[in-house]
C-alpha cells in the first residue's frame, strides 16, 4: 500500500468563484476572486472548440491567425471566453501562466462587462489573518507571487463584443522555456481523448505511472500530453472516489442484511468527523470460527491500492489444516490514517473474542505496523517477503539491467542464509559488489530486516511449509475473483462466490484426508503415525522430511547428562551441518534451523537424530493439533497416540536411551585405569547377572510403592500390618513365603488393573474418534448436497 499525498482538482471553470465585491465611481460592482495561490495546482479541462463557459468546465481554443498575434489595445473578441483564450495561448508560447484578476458587473443588470486577466505571479500573497487563523495549515505553499505587472484588460462594448482596453506586456521574473511549460497551471489540461484513454488503461489495472508513459508515447513526449503525472493521478482518484461515492449505501445494505440474516455476522462501521462512513469492517459466523481454530497466525493484506486491487478492500486471512488460505474477516478502508488503522485492528481483534494472534503479516508499511505496535503489542509483526522482493525490482530497475546477477545474489542473501552473521556479512559483500551502500531504499529496508529476513523470524510460529518459499495467503484469497476494474457494486457477488469456492475447496481436502490412504513409503511406526493423525496435504510435507532423513547423518560432538548434542549433515557435505539438541528423558530436541518453530513441522535433521537415538514415533508435544485432522474437533485424541501400542514404543525409547547414556558414562569413568577398569568390569559381571535374572522372573514386580521386595523383607519385622489397616489381629504373623505370595497377589491385581484401566482408556478414545470422523463426514456429505442443490438450480 502507497502513502501518498493526493492532491485534489478543482477546476479554475470560467466564472469567478466566492469573492469580495466592491462598487467603483461609476457604480459599477468591482468583484475581486479569493486568492487562489493556497489552491492546489491542478489541470484544466479541454474539449476542442466551442466557448469558454462559467459552469461548463470547456476552454475556448483561438484559431487561425489569432495563434500568433500578440494582444494590442482596440483588438477585439466574439466573447469574453474569446478573449481569455487568447491571452492563454498567448501566454503558453511566451512561458508564464494566467489567472482571472477582477471583474465589474453592472448595476442594472449584473452582467459582467469588464474583466483583467493577469500574469500567475501578479500581486503578492494574502495574508489575511481572518483566512488562517481558524485553521491549520498542514502543508504551506511556496510562495510565488512577485508582484508581476503584466495583464490584459477587456471591455464589453454596445455591440456585444470585447475589445482590449490594457496591455502590460513586461514580466518582472524569469519565463519557463517551451519544454516546461506544460506544468504551468493555466496550461495544464486533460482532453477528452486522454481522459477516454486514461479511462480504458485505468479499467485494465495499469497506474499513473505507466499510463502516462502510454500517453507520453502517444502524444510524442510529455510536453504533448499537457499535464503531468500527478494531474492523471488526481483524475484517476477522483474518478474512483466518485465510483464508491454512489456505491456507499450499497455496502451498508449488504452488512445490515447479513446481520439480519445471522446474528453471529458481525461488522462496524467507523465515522468521520461529519458523520459520514470512513471505514467499515466485518466478519460472518465462519470466519469467526475459523479464528478460534487456526488464529494464531493472521495475514492483513493491505495492497489493495496497487495496480491489481482499485477498491479500498483489506482482508484478514489465516491457513487452515490443509495449508489453504481462510477468511478471518475483511475491511473497507477509505481513510487511510493511522488512528483509522488502530479503530479497525481494535474491533476486529473485539470480534475474535478478544485473543490476538501470535504473528502477523502485511505489506511494508510505516503507517499499519504503527498501528499494529499499539494494538498488537506481544504479536510478532513480519513484512510480506515477496511484496519487497517485487518492490526491489522497481526501486533497482537500472541495477538489474546493468548486473544481471544481482537478482540472483539479493535472493541467495535473504533465502539461504542460515545465521544472524551469515547473513550480515553477505548483506555487506552484496552491497559493497554492485556499489549500493548509498541506496536509500536498500538502507531503508535492511534497517527493517527484523520484520522479514527469514534470518530473523524462523524462532516464531507462521504455519508456512517452508522457510525460503512466499505464503500462500498473502494476497491469494480472492484471486480470480476481484481485480483492477471490479466495482463496489460488483464487489458483493464475487466476494461471496469466493467464499463458496473457498469452503468447496476446504470440504474436498476433508473428503481426501478422510477417505484415501496415502502410500507409505518407509516401514517407520513414525511415518503411520503422521498418516493418521495429519491431514493429506501436511502428511506429504511430513514425508518428504522424514525421507529426507536418508541422506543426513548425526553425529554426538557433546553430552552433558541430560541434554545431547548432535551435528547433522548431508553425506559428504559436513560444512553445511545443523545443530540439533536433544533432551532423552523429556524427549524433546531443537534445531538450529528452527523449522518446527516456524512452521508447526519437524525439519529432517531432529528426524535423523531421533532415527540414530531409536525413537520411533512422534512425541505428542511435537504434534500440532492446528495441522491434524481433528483440528475443529473439541476431543483431545492427541494422547490416544496410536493405542497401547505406540505408547509401550515411546515408553520403551525413553529407557533404551536413559540406559545407554548411562551405560556411556560407566564406559568413560571405567577405561580411565586398569585398577578401574577392573572394578567396572567386576560391577559390570554382577549386574548382568541381575539383569538375566529379573528378565527370566518378568511379570513378577521387583518394586512396590518405590521400594523393592527385598528391602520389604528386609524390613518385615518392623513392618506392623495393623497400623497399616491390614485384615491381620495382633499377635499374627505371615512367613516369609506366605509374604511373599502375597506381595506377588498384591501386584499381580494391582498390573491387571492397570491394564483393564488402558484398554477401556483406549476404546473411549477410539469411541470418540470415530464419533468426530463420522461428524466430519456428515458434514462434508451435506455440503456436497448443498452444491449439487445449487448446481440444479
Amino acid at each position: 500500500m502507497e502513502n501518498e499525498v493526493i492532491e485534489f482538482d478543482i477546476g479554475l471553470g470560467g466564472g469567478v468563484g466566492s469573492s469580495g465585491r466592491e462598487v467603483d465611481d461609476d457604480g459599477v460592482d468591482i468583484e475581486h476572486p479569493v486568492d487562489d495561490e493556497d489552491m492546489i495546482d491542478s489541470p484544466q479541462n479541454i474539449s476542442g472548440g466551442g466557448g469558454f463557459g462559467g459552469g461548463s468546465g470547456e476552454i475556448y481554443l483561438p484559431e487561425g491567425d489569432l495563434l500568433d498575434l500578440e494582444p494590442y489595445e482596440g483588438m477585439e473578441f466574439e466573447s469574453e471566453e474569446a478573449a481569455k483564450a487568447f491571452y492563454n495561448s498567448y501566454a503558453r508560447r511566451v512561458g508564464f501562466s494566467t489567472r482571472v484578476s477582477s471583474s465589474r458587473r453592472s448595476r442594472r443588470d449584473g452582467a459582467i462587462i469588464q474583466r483583467q486577466f493577469v500574469c500567475a505571479k501578479e500581486g503578492f500573497r494574502n495574508l489575511n489573518e481572518k483566512r488562517t487563523k481558524d485553521r491549520e495549515i498542514k502543508r504551506p505553499r511556496t510562495i510565488t507571487r512577485v508582484g508581476c505587472k503584466a495583464s490584459l484588460s477587456v471591455k464589453m462594448q454596445d455591440s456585444g463584443k470585447w475589445v482590449v482596453s490594457g496591455f502590460v506586456r513586461a514580466h518582472n521574473h524569469e519565463l519557463v522555456p517551451p519544454d516546461q511549460v506544460h506544468c504551468l497551471r493555466s496550461h495544464r489540461q486533460i482532453s477528452g481523448p486522454a481522459k477516454t484513454l486514461i479511462d480504458t488503461l485505468q479499467a485494465a489495472g495499469l497506474g499513473p505511472r505507466r499510463i502516462m508513459s502510454a500517453l507520453i508515447k502517444e502524444y510524442g513526449g510529455i510536453s504533448k500530453v499537457g499535464f503531468t503525472e500527478v494531474d492523471c493521478r488526481n483524475y484517476m482518484r477522483n474518478n474512483r472516489q466518485r465510483s464508491l461515492e454512489g456505491d456507499i449505501q450499497l455496502l451498508l445494505d449488504y452488512l445490515k442484511q447479513m446481520h439480519a440474516e445471522n446474528a453471529n455476522f458481525f461488522y462496524a462501521v467507523q465515522n468521520d468527523e461529519d458523520q459520514s462512513m470512513c471505514n467499515v469492517v466485518w466478519a460472518d459466523s465462519r470466519s469467526r470460527m475459523n479464528y478460534t481454530y487456526f488464529g494464531d497466525t493472521v495475514t492483513f493484506d493491505t495492497t489493495y491500492r496497487s495496480n491489481r486491487y482499485r477498491l479500498p478492500f483489506a482482508p484478514f486471512t489465516g491457513v487452515n489444516h490443509h495449508g489453504q488460505p481462510i477468511l478471518f474477516g475483511c475491511a473497507f478502508m477509505i481513510n487511510e490514517s493511522e488512528s483509522s488503522f488502530v479503530w479497525l485492528f481494535k474491533t476486529w481483534l473485539m470480534a475474535m473474542s478478544g485473543r490476538p494472534p501470535v504473528s502477523i503479516t502485511t505489506d511494508h508499511d510505516t503507517v499499519v505496523g504503527s498501528a499494529i505496535a499499539q494494538v498488537f503489542p506481544e504479536t510478532r509483526h513480519r513484512f510480506c517477503k515477496w511484496h519487497i522482493f517485487k518492490k526491489c525490482q522497481e526501486k533497482l530497475s537500472q541495477v538489474f539491467l546493468e548486473h544481471p546477477t544481482f537478482e540472483a545474489d539479493f535472493h541467495k542473501c535473504v533465502n539461504l542464509t542460515e545465521s544472524v552473521d551469515e547473513f550480515e556479512s553477505c548483506w555487506l559483500a552484496l552491497i559493497d559488489r554492485y556499489d549500493l551502500r548509498d541506496h536509500e531504499w536498500l538502507q531503508t529496508i535492511y534497517s527493517a530486516r527484523r520484520h522479514w529476513v527469514p534470518v530473523y523470524l524462523r524462532d516464531t510460529f507462521f504455519a508456512e511449509m517452508s522457510i525460503t518459499q512466499r505464503s500462500d495467503s498473502m494476497n491469494s484469497y480472492f484471486d480470480g475473483y476481484i481485480n483492477a476494474s471490479t466495482s463496489l457494486n460488483q464487489f458483493f457477488k464475487l466476494y461471496e462466490k469466493a467464499l463458496e469456492s473457498r469452503n468447496e475447496k476446504e470440504v474436498k481436502a476433508d473428503y481426501d484426508t478422510m477417505n484415501t490412504s496415502p502410500v507409505l513409503k518407509t516401514p517407520s511406526p513414525m511415518e503411520k503415525q503422521a498418516s493418521e493423525f495429519y491431514t493429506r496435504k501436511l502428511f506429504i510435507r511430513f514425508q518428504e522430511e522424514l525421507v529426507g532423513t536418508l541422506t543426513f547423518m548425526a553425529s554426538k560432538i557433546d553430552d552433558d547428562s541430560e541434554i545431547i548434542a548432535y551435528q547433522v549433515a548431508k553425506y559428504g557435505e559436513d560444512h553445511k551441518s545443523y545443530d540439533v539438541k536433544f533432551n532423552v528423558l523429556e524427549m524433546r530436541a531443537t534445531c538450529s534451523c528452527q523449522m518446527f518453530e516456524f512452521s508447526g513441522l519437524l525439519c529432517r535433521h531432529v528426524l535423523a537424530v531421533f532415527r540414530v537415538t531409536n525413537v520411533l514415533t512422534l512425541p505428542p508435544h511435537f504434534i500440532l493439533k492446528r495441522w491434524t485432522r481433528n483440528a475443529k474437533s473439541s476431543v483431545n485424541l492427541e494422547e490416544h497416540a496410536s493405542g497401547l501400542y505406540t505408547n509401550y514404543l515411546e515408553s520403551h525409547t525413553v529407557r533404551y536411551n536413559t540406559l545407554r547414556h548411562e551405560a556411556f558414562k560407566f564406559v568413560d569413568e571405567g577405561a580411565k585405569s586398569l585398577d578401574v577398569y577392573e572394578v567396572a568390569m567386576s560391577a559390570l559381571q554382577d549386574g548382568a547377572k541381575k539383569v538375566a535374572l529379573a528378565s527370566k522372573n518378568e511379570g513378577r514386580a521387583v518394586m512396590v510403592n518405590g521400594r523393592s521386595r527385598d528391602d520389604l523383607m528386609r524390613h518385615r519385622s518392623s513392618y506392623n500390618l495393623s497400623t497399616g489397616r491390614s485384615h491381620m489381629t495382633a499377635g499374627q504373623s505371615l512367613s516369609e513365603e506366605d509374604m511373599d505370595r502375597k506381595i506377588g497377589e498384591l501386584i499381580n491385581d494391582l498390573e491387571s488393573a492397570n491394564q483393564k484401566c488402558e484398554l477401556y482408556r483406549a476404546n473411549l478414545l477410539s469411541v470418540l474418534k470415530e464419533i468426530e470422523d463420522h461428524k466430519l463426514q456428515l458434514a462434508i456429505k451435506v455440503q456436497n448436497v448443498k452444491i449439487s442443490l445449487k448446481d440444479g438450480i
